[in-house]
């Protein structure tokens, strides 16, 4: 009998969710039901991988005191897997299961995004750039390349995910099947064929799909057998469009706005808290389920952040911050928007709704100096040759800078053409800064001058911005993506330095293929001659932490670490000069702060201030 109940409790403690109880999540006609009841889906999204582990609680209680009674979760590939085979699931917020644990801890419902294609404004749609080193790569289709992939994510996705559907004692009702497709492409049989893997890999509860709704997308991207999701769905004519195409099966508003993204060079976005509560109550008077997209949307961190781009030559990169004029902000907190949704949802809800959490605590910093102390040429990894420019991807590297270097034979000044600059570069010759190109609009030129060099050097630095996220021109390759040309004449002969940017440099350490610098005659070396590519590093003490936001308005252009972590990027042209540094990444006594900046050449100060604008 002891041996009986030995056997009995370690299978308890091994898989604790087949000891709790399970529902029956199912598709009625026009209804969704719980457990063979009407169950309305009152949804709010947010992402773990925008959100400090430390938060999710909050952040999840805070959607719940809104009246949620779901959660909606996109998963991003590219966070999980960050080689081929190379996956992590349990480090910080790349703990997934642990995220829709706490959900069900609080009381509430999921719904999952897992992709493979998320687009979400994050890099490439959560689509891994490793595949981008497939020269004729096709993605989101059936090309066996992508597919093998595919079926390596979903496989280890699922042995996260599986123990944790309602069927199972967790709180997933549904599975989302890829994104929005209709948007995109119509193989019908490649949306099928992912369906049947998630199946085969032991997902059990019902499925839906999301696209916009009109007859061409929900025609497209639809599946029999799924829910239909409306992005977004708010009138009777949407909803009709989906019973038109399928009257077996529910539909829902799978992204409802409260609020929209942010690209650079564009003002903030702060869509009617009017338009959205009409939408809200269209919803709930007819007993519609939706999802706020996104209920709080949290931090691009690092290189995260995606694009858009809707021609051949426009690029429109988003901002670091993921605020999106939410409900709950950026830093948690509940905004005016919040507590209308609130009092809305309260109205039709049959239990008092639970109060928000206190807010998380934010402060300022009193403004410190930076100072240049080292730069990217100081700290260049060893060249690797190629004939003409080879993309980022091509060695490996996903994000962060790339710098291409060759002499000029023949043609020495004149008309310089980059075709593509992917996405934001800096010309040097002779190691003197002449001019940036930016991918937007297709002016990809620059005037090079004469010098009295005998084989000048010329150098192209290209930063990163994010992959594009959404749409027909997913496949971008970073760095020089084609050739380079002088008066029409293809440069040849190059020398390829990656520079991922995973973590600053020491303020004493060049790397071993620094050296390589040299061949450029009039090259700046350490900062007394810099004219770009400077790092800044200054500190600052604390007696306490909190959550600040740094204020990087005297700074150009570039990126900012705090103790290792790396915030993300900014720019004068704005809207965003504050970036998010939540109080985790802070500690007691001296705190060290780095900036790579292209452009800054002097000292600047840096202050932490209390919000985001």
């Amino acid at each position: 009998m002891r041996y009986l109940f030995a056997l009995l409790l370690t299978a308890f403690l091994a898989n604790p969710a087949r000891t709790q109880p399970t529902h029956h999540f199912s598709l009625g006609k026009s209804d969704f039901l719980l457990d063979g009841k009407p169950f309305q889906i009152i949804s709010g999204e947010m992402h773990p991988a925008r959100i400090p582990r430390e938060y999710w609680q909050q952040r999840i209680r805070m959607a719940k005191a809104m009246g949620c009674n779901t959660i909606a979760v996109y998963i991003f590939w590219n966070y999980q897997e960050s080689s081929p085979g190379n996956f992590d699931f349990t480090t910080g917020n790349k703990d997934v299961a642990a995220f829709i644990r706490l959900c069900k801890a609080e009381g509430l419902w999921v719904l999952l995004r897992p992709g493979p294609y998320v687009c979400a404004e994050w890099d490439w749609g959560g689509l891994p750039s490793y595949l981008l080193k497939i020269p004729d790569i096709k993605v989101r289709c059936r090309d066996p390349r992508y597919l093998s992939a595919v079926t390596r994510y979903v496989t280890r996705l699922s042995r996260e995910v599986a123990p944790l559907q309602c069927d199972h004692g967790g709180p997933i009702l549904m599975v989302q099947v890829e994104n929005e497709y209709g948007s995109y492409a119509n193989d019908k049989a490649y949306i099928a064929g992912l369906r049947r893997l998630w199946q085969q890999q032991g997902i059990t509860v019902p499925f839906y799909t999301a696209d916009g709704p009109t007859d061409f997308m929900l025609e497209a991207g639809s599946l029999d057998g799924c829910a239909i999701g409306l992005d977004s769905g708010g009138s009777d004519e949407d909803f009709a469009a989906a019973t038109k195409h399928n009257p077996n099966t529910p539909a829902f508003s799978s992204e409802t706005y409260p609020g929209w993204l942010t690209h650079w060079k564009e003002s903030w976005q702060h869509p009617d808290t009017a338009g959205i509560l009409k939408e809200v109550g269209y919803l709930l008077s007819h007993h519609r389920s939706f999802n706020l997209y996104v209920v709080h949307g949290g931090t691009n961190f690092g290189f995260n952040a995606g694009a858009n781009a809707f021609t051949p030559t426009q690029f429109q990169p988003d901002v670091t911050s993921y605020d999106y004029d939410a409900p709950i902000s950026e830093q948690g907190r509940a905004t005016p928007k919040y507590y209308a949704l609130r009092r809305l949802i309260a109205r039709y809800s049959a239990q008092p709704l639970p109060e928000p959490p206190p807010p998380i605590p934010v402060m300022e910093i009193p403004a410190f100096t930076l100072q240049p102390y080292t730069s990217l040429w100081d700290h260049l990894p060893p060249a690797k040759l190629s004939p003409q420019p080879l993309p980022m991807e091509h060695f490996d590297q996903k994000s962060g800078m790339i710098l291409y270097r060759t002499r000029l034979i023949g043609h020495k000044s004149g008309t310089l053409t980059i075709t593509e600059p992917h996405d934001y570069a800096l010309v040097f010759l002779n190691g003197e800064f002449i001019d940036t190109v930016f991918r937007d609009g297709g002016n990809w030129t620059v005037k090079l001058p004469k010098t009295d060099v005998k084989d000048p050097t010329l150098e192209i630095l290209v930063e990163s911005m994010g992959h594009i996220n959404f749409a027909q021109y997913l496949i971008d390759r970073k760095g020089i993506t084609d050739r380079v040309t002088l008066n029409g004449m293809t440069l040849m002969n190059w020398e390829t330095f990656n520079l991922p940017l995973t973590a600053p440099p020491a303020a004493s350490s060049p790397s071993a293929g620094s050296p390589s610098r040299a061949p450029a005659p009039s090259a700046p070396a350490t900062t007394g001659g810099l004219t770009r590519g400077l790092f800044f590093r200054g500190s600052f003490d604390l007696d306490t932490t909190a959550d600040t936001y740094l204020d990087l308005s005297a700074f150009k252009k570039g990126v900012v670490w705090v103790n290792g972590h790396n915030l993300g990027r900014y720019w004068y042209v704005g809207p965003q000069q504050h970036l998010y540094c939540p109080a985790s990444w802070l500690r007691k006594g001296k705190n060290e702060v780095v900036v790579l900046d292209l452009h800054q050449k002097e000292p600047a100060p840096i202050k932490g201030v209390t919000t985001l604008y």
